[in-house]
């Protein structure tokens, strides 16, 4: 059980927006969309608050994570593999405070804890499957926002092998995934190698990384900073640079991408976890939320929003306009 008060899947639609039984009589706000499209198909909505099952706990959401799947989500690009079933509650991650505990869940009502949501996160309140207890010395902006790209991190280094001594190159480097994957890969030993834009290599050296500024030339500026070579590539960015990347390795399976669509055509490895994204077993996150609370992991947060301005953290972050993680605050 976890301690009191210590402080990929896409959304399942049907459960999310009904009619209450009549047990149930509290209402709640959430973000949905009946329609795929552009921000401004998501819509403040009232939804019955969803009944938590056996080993489920029901939170009161006190922050939840905007991440990429949910824009491609809402916008219909993942529509061939998963399509959505309307109306749908979006999000994936969420924190906050246990106010309902299925039969044997584990954790007890006023616990506090993060996870990924079961039906979306994007509400008042959400489905909790694992919840993880949050540490009193994280907030709740950081706990929502480790989920995924946290998960998505540690899998993938555990995809490419990562171990002490080894020189691992990451493509977006000060982006929120590239960021976790910089530092974990450090705490294990291995020379990190960042490409970020010019506005970002302070940030990014300070995680203990060497910070090569992308664009034009940055093979051989990657090479000039590991004149050692590199033994494995993350690549976060999706930004065409897998060819030059499996060049400097000497192979195609000693890269990982998260981000390049057209990883096949260059005997690349495409890592979508399960759906959404990000590494829907949970094994990983204790470990991960055990790092940031003791200050060896933290994921940059940029904004936060009102759940009201879902449709705005959509926008900005479509816009490129974010440096870090959004945050809808409920």
């Amino acid at each position: 059980m976890l301690g009191r008060g210590e402080g990929g899947c896409p959304p399942s639609p049907a459960a999310s927006v009904r009619t209450p039984s009549s047990r149930e009589f509290l209402m709640s706000r959430a973000i949905t969309f009946s329609e795929y499209g552009a921000p401004e198909v998501l819509r403040l909505s009232d939804v019955t608050p969803p009944e938590p099952g056996p080993g489920q706990v029901r939170i009161r959401v006190r922050a939840a994570s905007v991440n990429p799947f949910d824009m491609k989500f809402r916008s219909g690009l993942m529509a061939g593999s998963v399509p959505a079933r309307f109306p749908v509650v979006l999000g994936l991650d969420a924190a906050g405070v246990v106010d309902a505990a299925g039969a044997g869940a584990e954790a007890a009502v006023g616990d506090e804890v993060l996870g990924v949501a079961v039906g979306g996160s994007y509400s008042e309140y959400a489905l909790l499957d694992r919840p993880v207890a949050k540490p009193g010395a994280l907030s709740w902006e950081a706990a929502a926002s480790l989920v995924t790209v946290g998960q998505t991190a540690f899998r993938v280094l555990e995809e490419l092998g990562v171990r002490p001594g080894q020189t691992l190159l990451v493509h977006g480097a000060a982006g929120s995934v590239g960021t976790v994957a910089a530092q974990l890969a450090v705490a294990r030993g291995s020379t990190v190698v960042g490409t970020a834009g010019e506005r970002d290599l302070e940030r990014v050296t300070a995680l203990g990384v060497t910070a090569v500024r992308y664009g034009d030339g940055w093979p051989e500026r990657v090479n000039a900073a590991a004149p050692q070579g590199v033994d494995l590539v993350f690549d976060t960015s999706g930004a065409g640079v897998l060819a030059e990347s499996v060049a400097l390795t000497g192979d195609s399976a000693r890269v990982v991408t998260i981000a390049d669509m057209s990883a096949a055509q260059h005997g690349v490895r495409f890592s979508a976890g399960s759906a959404g994204g990000a590494d829907r077993t949970g094994d990983s996150l204790p470990e991960l939320v055990l790092l940031a609370a003791e200050g060896k992991l933290s994921v940059p947060v940029w904004r936060t929003y009102p759940l009201a301005e879902a449709a705005r953290a959509h926008a900005d972050l479509e816009a490129h306009r974010n440096r870090g993680k959004a945050v809808l605050l409920p």
